[in-house]
Order: C-alpha cells, then structure tokens, then sequence
C-alpha cells in the first residue's frame, strides 16, 4: 500500500515527481531514463458496503504519497485454470490502483506525448499491472509516448453478475470490471497532461482478456471519446453474453458459495446478504468450481465476462460492429497462428474435445457441418481439435470484427507467425501469448529462454522489435508503418509477422469463407 508523507515528516523539496492528480499529490522514482509512478488511487476502494458497486471518486489524502511502489493486486487464485501471482504478493479489494511511466526527457509536443493504456490479460481471473507487459519499458525508452496500465477487479468481484439479487438497501451492479477500466481511461483523460500526455491521442490496447476488453470498450457508450485508437491482440471477441446466460452462472456461484461457507441444515443466508458478507477467499474458491465446470457445462464459453445488461453495456460487441455503432477509431486487431495449442492440462478451456466440438456443431447449421470436417481433417490429427478451437474462440472472430469494423474506420490485421525452434518441436508453435515475449522484448524471462534454447532468438527480437515499431507509429500516427496497408473486405490484407514479415490476401481463406456458412449469425 503506498504510504502517505504526513505532516509530521519533514517538509518535502519540491520536485518535479511531484504531481498533482484527483485526490491530492502523488511523488514517482526516477529510474534511469524513466519516470514512474505506481500505485495511484483512480476511485475509491471497493470495499465494505461499495463491494459489488461502480467505482466512485477517488477519496483524496492529505501531504503527499509515495507512488514508488505497485498497489494491491485484484484478488484471484494462484493456482486455478490459470496461474495467479504468487501469495507474497500483495492483493485485496483494494486495488483499483494506475500506474504512469514517461521519458525523463520533457517532450518537445506542445500538446504532450501520445499515451497507450494497457489492459492486462488473464481470463478476467487473474493479472495484474506488475506483470511485464503492464511495465512498458520498451515503449517508453522510444520516448515517444507515455504509457499506462492500471488493476481492475477480477473473478467473482468484478466479472460475475449478481445485480439480480439487488434491493433497495443494498443495490449491487453489473459489469464492474468494465465499469472499473471506464473509470481508469476517465482518470487518464483527466489527469494524464500532468504527466506530459495527451489526453487527445490515447491508445488502449491488451492481450487476451485484456484484448477482449479493448473490443468490449469499443462497444461501450460511455467510453466514447476516451480513446483515439485501439488495439486488440488475440482478443476472444465473442466473449460477452446475455444475462439469461450469466444468470445461471451467478445461481451456481451462490450454491457454491453456500456449500462453502454455510452449516448444513442451517437456514440459508439471503444471496444479497451472503454476497456482501463473504471473505474474499471464499469468493474465489467458489468462483474457481464453476470456472472449471463451464467448459463442458456450455461448451465455447467462459463464466468470468462481460455481460450484455442494457445498460452499461447495451448490446453485444459483435452486433455494435455488425451494425456500425461500435466507437469509429482506428484498429490493429490480430491473433497467434496456432491460439489454441497451449490450452491444455488445467488451462483446457476451448471446445476441442469431441463432447464440446459435438456442442458447437448442434448450434451451426447442418448443411455447414461437412465442410467444416472436411477443412480440418486436412491437418494432422493431432492439430485438427486444437486448432479448431483456437479459431473458433480466436481467430475467426477477429476476422470478422476486423472485417466489420473496416466499413467505417482503418483496420490493420495481423497474424503472428514466429516462433522459436523448440515450440515448433514440441507442437506449439506460435500459441496463445507467445507475442507479449517478443512485443516487449521479454527474451530474458526463464520461459523465452527455454523456448529459445534450439535456437530463433535473434529472429524472434527481430519479430518484437518490428511489431513494436508498428504498435508506436500507431500510437503516434493512427496508422502503422506504410508497408502494412489497411484490411477492407475485397483484398483482406494482413501482415503476417515472421523471420520475414509478409503481406498475404485472406490467409486461411478457404477456412474462413467455411467459418462464415458455419456460423452465419456469430
């Protein structure tokens, strides 16, 4: 928890770490050539009688507080379907915390510096902005922009939706994940020129769940105007869902809820009542059982996402792109060339086992069925499930919002290709995630050095090092380097980025001309 320098300490020089946001006086670190600061409050603490509730105003502090550390973490599981920080780090409903990083240098725009928001990935389960990719070193060494990343709640606290079990005296609302990084991107417009930004030229863009966020945004009203440019990286497009569905997930969290914490035979606690009153270990441990039961309870889905309410967000993403109201900014939307093969073991979330793949198939139309078999059973049998499901919760959707979104704003299309020897070996290849390595020159981490070990080191720096030159021109410009045109419906062109980046026209195309009789209405 940042700490507050209180009236009683000496007074502090003034500095220029100094810097005064909502709330009060927040003082950074200077880091080699960087400026940080960590751990600022954008709303008030989550917490007491404000859980399940829209973030509110930022409560403000007296003197001055150290923004040299990382707030709390969102709470979540570190060991479930996917693996949360470990239990030394700290994590507790209050975490809505942001986290500015800037050049030392002052910038020459009279306007600030181009900002890029991050959104952190993680199944909405776990992550957080300490990770590496929430850093952005790399970004900012460029000194080029101003970079961002911020904690929003996650599992049960923030992408459950209990507003069902609402009363007058205790209201609990929807989407509050959401509702949190709407209230960050607010922060940042409000706050960000302090900083050296502009608050007129941000970027917001993550990974996974974080790029399903940036596509959520993107179809969300009240964000309209807190962002100039988005990018969505492997993004599960589809992920947000009615309330007939997540309303059957939030009666099976509370029965779980109850085995946990209930004696048996006692008289149950009412649900607003038991909601409110339960620990957070208790939350997460229930959460955890129905997460593990909904991929082959409701085989494609994930219980832990946005949900289409009719308020906050009024439809769902796919339709606001379908029909032209999704915000009309600029868009670099891309995936992984095979998304799927790392979801295995206790990750094994996609339909790509036979029951599941069965599920997807009653729900498309019968005279798509043979082509779609006949599409996969060209690859290996060892790929044909796996990389169905990749494409089904990946690639194919991200195809289509790029296609969408092309008739009324530029979009650039990607797909990532390259990767080290060994993931090839080991039949992974270019999977879920593998781009963060490279995009933030992560090739230290243990994980890229094992993967690296047969060799592809210096090709795949050379991917991240491209991809990332992409990504800023983007942020800077609206547009990426001139040698990746925009997608459109006729041409579809994409980069494919590799040991030798490449245009192609419809990659996959025969798989996604079978993907749209497939599934006609998506």
């Amino acid at each position: 928890m940042s700490a507050i320098l209180t009236h009683d300490a000496p007074v502090p020089v003034p500095s220029r770490l100094d810097v005064r946001v909502a709330g009060g006086i927040v003082r950074g670190v200077q880091e080699g050539g960087l400026l940080t600061w960590r751990g600022i409050p954008y709303a008030a603490p989550p917490v007491g009688e404000y859980r399940f509730r829209a973030p509110r105003p930022v409560l403000p502090w007296d003197g001055i507080r150290d923004a040299s550390t990382f707030g709390r973490i969102a709470p979540q599981p570190y060991k479930g379907q996917f693996k949360g920080a470990g239990p030394k780090v700290p994590a507790g409903e209050d975490c809505l915390t942001i986290n500015v990083l800037r050049p030392a240098a002052p910038s020459r725009k009279r306007l600030g510096r181009p900002v890029m928001v991050f959104i952190h990935g993680g199944g909405y389960s776990v992550g957080s902005s300490q990770e590496f990719a929430g850093r952005g070193e790399r970004f900012v060494q460029s000194g080029r922009v101003v970079y961002v990343s911020f904690n929003y709640r996650l599992g049960a606290l923030g992408y459950l939706d209990f507003s069902r079990y609402s009363t007058p005296e205790r209201p609990l609302e929807s989407n509050l994940g959401l509702r949190d990084q709407v209230a960050a991107l607010r922060w940042v417009r409000d706050n960000i020129r302090a900083f050296g930004g502009n608050p007129h030229n941000v970027t917001v863009f993550g990974e996974s769940a974080g790029g399903n966020a940036v596509i959520t945004l993107m179809a969300t009203p009240s964000a309209a105007g807190l962002f100039a440019r988005a990018i969505a990286q492997s993004p599960p497009t589809n992920a947000a869902f009615s309330s007939a569905l997540t309303d059957g997930w939030a009666a099976e969290f509370l029965d779980e809820l109850r085995a946990i914490t209930e004696v048996p035979g006692a008289e149950p606690t009412d649900p607003n009542a038991l909601l409110c009153s339960a620990e957070v270990a208790d939350l997460t441990r229930a959460a955890l059982v129905v997460q593990s039961r909904t991929p082959d309870a409701n085989p494609g889905t994930f219980c832990l996402v946005p949900v289409v309410d009719g308020d906050l967000l009024p439809e769902r993403p796919l339709d606001a792109f379908r029909h032209g109201r999704a915000h009309r900014v600029p868009l670099i939307i891309g995936t992984n060339e095979r998304e799927g093969s790392m979801f295995r073991g206790r990750v094994d979330i996609l339909p790509r086992s036979p029951w599941r793949i069965v599920s997807v198939y009653d729900n498309a139309p019968v005279s798509s069925h043979d082509a779609m078999r006949a599409v996969y059973s060209r690859l290996p049998a060892n790929r044909s499930a796996i990389d169905f499901g990749g494409d089904f919760v990946f690639w194919y959707p991200s195809v289509q919002i790029g296609e969408l979104h092309s008739r009324v704003a530029p979009v650039y299309v990607y797909r990532f290709d390259i990767a080290p020897r060994l993931m090839h070996l080991l039949g992974i290849g270019a999977t879920h995630g593998l781009e963060l390595f490279a995009l933030f020159e992560q090739v230290d981490a243990p994980f890229a050095r094992a993967m690296s070990l047969l060799g592809g080191r210096a090709a795949f720096i050379g991917a991240g090092e491209r991809m990332r030159r992409h990504w800023l021109r983007f942020a800077v410009t609206g547009r990426p380097d001139d040698s990746w045109p925009t997608y459109s419906e006729s041409e579809r062109l994409t980069l494919i980025i590799d040991e030798e980046d490449r245009i192609e026209s419809d990659p996959r195309g025969e798989r996604r001309s079978v993907w749209q009789s497939f599934m006609p209405e998506f």
